[in-house]
């Protein structure tokens, strides 16, 4: 048995939904414990390219069981749409999706205040994707939240509804001079999404505990990255959501000794959505190539994402606060072409060297990188399949990130699709 976090190391983007795609196909179980529909995992199987924002990506494969845990916030249309576009490729027939009652829904009042928030501070915005993530979580620690068992019942559900639009409306017309909301017409939409996805409800922590009692293997997907995470993150640019690995005992309902591995995602540079600091950040020619080649758009929003080079400083935090055991790194095959790589292994604050990751963002945006130099390789990489294969100086640069972070590299991605990866060690086998 064994039991596998995927967690990403950056600011999201690292490619975690590959590497869950081919760690899927060893475990018994995978599961989302955090996050919505404001992450997007891409994923490139048989040459098709499927993004997911909800259902975990071991669902591409067969005799799988899917969880999504009571942490993660679920907006029911997207997730029924998801559902239906798995079931017309023929994926959900081979696979079983279970989803925990205890999940908060997203509400349209909880868009509806995401984008007249956004817009009241468009000098100071965060750059949310709008989704309604953030007042979906705000409802929830203020325990005022929709959960996907109440969509199950019409007279609780109204009861909810009308209770939480007294004070919604109220913001919507007194400060953001909007029309209310009619609860009418989201009892009746909100009910039949509960009859939709009463089929996939079931006691996820239970279900978990039971598996892992078999001695049935565990995947846990993490999304968005560290970074983004709501305290140990880049604040206030970040995600609402706890995303590092500890979270999953939470957000999932297991206990807080049945974790055997923590597999950090990090890409070979850096990249970055939306606003906030961003020491390594490459704004000229370089910083566009690496955008053109990497396909650096967002799977959610579509925005273009803010790339630079790789900052170790930022990945010795990661691997601090979420007790990583074993690197992936993926994207490699972008740097392909380039003269010359360079790693920021320090900072520059007040003509001091600083070597600690600083959480205060009035600090970090302050923050100059200091660069170690490496040769570049300009050959493809993409049929590598070992690291023999691979160019002397990628290889250089590889150890040279184990070496920093002091920890070893398990997985080398190559190219998008699931056989263009060097897997060194599978975590599920043991070798």
């Amino acid at each position: 048995m064994a039991n596998v976090v995927v967690v990403g190391m950056q600011w999201g983007d690292e490619g975690k939904g590959k590497i869950v795609d081919m760690l899927s196909e060893f475990s018994d179980n995978i599961v989302r414990f955090q996050g919505g529909n404001n992450a997007g995992h891409t994923i490139v199987a048989n040459g098709k390219r499927i993004i997911l924002h909800l259902i975990p990506s071991g669902i591409l494969h067969p005799n799988k069981r899917c969880f999504i845990g009571n942490g993660v916030v679920i907006d029911p249309k997207v997730l029924i749409d998801e559902i239906n576009l798995l079931k017309e490729d023929g994926f959900l027939e081979k696979s079983k999706l279970f989803i925990s009652p205890n999940a908060h829904i997203i509400m349209p009042y909880h868009k509806l205040l995401d984008g007249v928030r956004e817009d009241s501070n468009s000098e100071d915005c965060i750059g949310t994707t709008r989704r309604g993530i953030g007042p979906c979580y705000a409802d929830k620690i203020a325990r005022v939240g929709i959960r996907l068992n109440d969509l199950l019942n019409r007279d609780l559900l109204r009861k909810n509804v009308e209770a939480r639009l007294k004070e919604v409306n109220t913001l919507l017309v007194h400060l953001y001079k909007k029309e209310p909301l009619n609860p009418d017409s989201i009892v009746d939409e909100y009910a039949t999404y509960g009859e939709l996805l009463k089929p996939f409800v079931i006691d996820v922590s239970r279900e978990l505990y039971n598996e892992i009692k078999r001695g049935r293997h565990c995947l846990f997907e993490g999304a968005q990255g560290t970074l983004l995470d709501v305290d140990f993150g880049t604040y206030p640019f970040v995600t609402s959501s706890n995303t590092v690995a500890p979270n999953i005992f939470i957000g999932a309902g297991i206990g807080i000794t049945k974790v055997d591995e923590v597999i950090g995602i990090t890409k070979a540079y850096t990249t970055r959505i939306g606003q906030g600091p961003f020491p390594t950040e490459l704004p000229g020619e370089e910083g566009e190539m690496l955008r053109k080649v990497g396909h650096e758009y967002g799977a959610t929003t579509g925005r273009p994402r803010r790339c630079g080079y790789l900052d170790v400083v930022a990945l010795r935090y990661a691997v601090r606060v979420n007790g990583i055991t074993a690197l992936s790194v993926t994207k490699l095959d972008v740097l392909a072409g380039l003269p010359s790589l360079k790693i920021c292994t320090a900072y520059e604050y007040k003509g001091e060297k600083i070597t600690e990751f600083p959480t205060d963002i009035n600090i970090l945006k302050r923050c100059k990188p200091i660069y170690e130099d490496f040769k570049g390789f300009s050959d493809s990489i993409r049929n590598a399949r070992d690291m023999s294969d691979l160019p002397e100086a990628a290889r250089d640069y590889l150890n040279a990130i184990q070496v920093y972070l002091d920890i070893p590299i398990i997985m080398v991605s190559v190219g998008e699709d699931r056989e263009e990866t060097i897997v060194l060690k599978n975590p599920f086998l043991g070798r």
